[in-house]
């Protein structure tokens, strides 16, 4: 690993997509929240919007600002050259996001996003991965409520069960909250693409390292009543199991033979029929793109729920993990997942690549391999709760 000398550019962060909704949050969370001589900017493609915002944010005087578009690459290789690390929240990113990431992996930053997209993070493994070895980046995709409570859950929980051992992790997902037009695009977008998805998911394994003298997998499973958690749990097949199995074939610590099993935990039967048909109708109104665009036009990209709906929104994620012969139960959570904390998720995730003592890593990496223990302290101090529930 040969990290370039990044200790001369002017801003320790740069937050890509700013004046969107959920980079709004980021930036206010950040101004907020920020270390003392923090040496920050926000970015995005109108000046104007960025001035706006900055003139609103506490201490805007000392926040940089950058004009960039995900349509001008040089504007962009220019952005992370200025940065020691990127945040971005300019999606859906199969779409807009690969020159980033890009530019980020030639010139050595570290990178951080909220894609919840498998295809375009497979897509970035097999074509940046290695050049952001070469420089020292570290490609953090995945920094928000897609993937991080999932992730450092997982990574939480089998730190209380013994070591080398057959563990397995099942984790159950339960959410109320709204969501942002953006978020609807994006899922609407993955929907209608799920050739390209499977294609992507195939190179990727094309060019991943196979683990030698251990086995992680992640199984989608099948629709079960889980008496463990006290509700239906219905498979997820989210971005969320691939970034635990990721984490689990880089870490030792998962052991020799893991399992990870991810589910919406749903307390009533006709609710949990009725979610599987709603997802299904929507995924095949995805498939004709009169009708997408129909769908995806009547939430505004830039729209999401008020303060007053946020303030109510909550989320909570329990694991049920076992190996050795110890049954652990632990509990991630928090307030609205999708906006509050998905901003704090990937602010102090850039924070903490910034400033933390961390393991050397680069390339594409996962928020437990690359920030682990340090991240889930900032999570912590920051109002989301990890904690062991029981223990048998």
């Amino acid at each position: 690993m040969n990290r370039m000398n990044r200790a001369d550019r002017p801003y320790d962060i740069v937050l890509f997509g700013a004046t969107g909704f959920v980079g709004t949050l980021t930036a206010e969370y950040l101004a907020a929240h920020g270390p003392a001589g923090l040496r920050w900017a926000i970015a995005g493609r109108s000046t104007e919007k960025l001035e706006r915002l900055r003139e609103r944010l506490p201490g805007g005087a000392d926040i940089g600002l950058l004009r960039a578009d995900v349509s001008d690459p040089a504007s962009l290789r220019a952005l992370a050259g200025h940065a020691r690390v990127v945040a971005t929240t300019v999606g859906p990113y199969v779409e807009y996001g690969e020159e980033l990431v890009a530019a980020c992996a030639d010139s050595g930053a570290d990178y951080v996003d909220l894609t919840g997209e498998p295809e375009f993070v497979d897509l970035m493994y097999v074509r940046h991965d290695a050049r952001a070895r070469e420089t020292g980046a570290r490609l953090v995709h995945a920094c928000g409520f897609d993937s991080v409570p999932h992730d450092l859950g997982a990574y939480f929980t089998v730190r209380q069960l013994p070591e080398g051992v057959p563990l397995t992790v099942d984790g159950f997902v339960t959410v109320d909250a709204a969501f942002s037009g953006g978020t609807f695009a994006s899922a609407l977008n993955q929907f209608a693409r799920h050739r390209q998805l499977r294609a992507a998911a195939r190179d990727r394994r094309r060019h991943e390292p196979r683990l030698v003298d251990r086995r992680v997998s992640a199984p989608t499973g099948a629709p079960r009543y889980a008496p463990e958690a006290g509700a239906w749990a219905l498979p997820l097949p989210t971005l969320d199991a691939q970034v635990v199995r990721r984490s689990a074939k880089a870490l030792d610590r998962y052991g020799p033979d893991f399992r990870y099993r991810h589910y919406a935990a749903v307390r009533r039967l006709p609710v949990a029929v009725g979610g599987v048909a709603a997802v299904g109708a929507l995924v095949a109104a995805a498939q004709l793109p009169s009708l997408r665009r129909r769908l995806s036009d009547r939430i505004g990209p830039g729209d999401g729920p008020s303060p007053e709906r946020r303030a109510r929104s909550w989320f909570t994620v329990r694991f049920v993990g076992e190996g050795g012969g110890r049954r652990v139960y632990t509990e991630v959570a928090g307030g609205d997942p999708g906006y509050d904390e998905t901003a704090k998720m990937l602010a102090e995730g850039a924070l903490c690549l910034a400033f933390d003592d961390l393991p050397p890593t680069a390339g594409q990496v996962t928020t437990a391999v690359a920030m682990g223990d340090a991240l889930i302290a900032r999570l912590a101090a920051a109002g989301l709760r990890f904690r062991v529930a029981a223990t048998r």
